[in-house]
């Protein structure tokens, strides 16, 4: 444990920042996995679920919590993913 003050700070700086970007992975893999999802079960309203996923991926990029190469690949995969199952159908 911390014995400094300014340790002790700084450790309770990085737990809520832990805590925040531990949130917003969460809800970046949750999206992804609703628009996949949807995409294997045909659902309409895919095009809209990949847009609010693309969103998030973008927010979580610009925060830190996942690098820019990161969050462009995984843009790429879900678009890939959804242009070949549009091709396909």
């Amino acid at each position: 444990m911390a014995n400094h003050k300014s340790a002790k700070k700084r450790a309770i700086q990085s737990e809520k920042r832990r805590m925040r970007n531990m949130m917003s992975k969460t809800k970046l893999r949750n999206a992804i996995k609703t628009v996949k999802r949807a995409n294997a079960e045909n659902g309409e309203n895919t095009q809209e679920l990949y847009k609010k996923a693309q969103s998030i991926i973008a927010v979580s990029a610009k925060k830190g919590v996942i690098t820019k190469r990161n969050a462009s690949r995984k843009i790429s995969r879900l678009a890939k993913l959804l242009n070949n199952a549009t091709v396909a159908a």
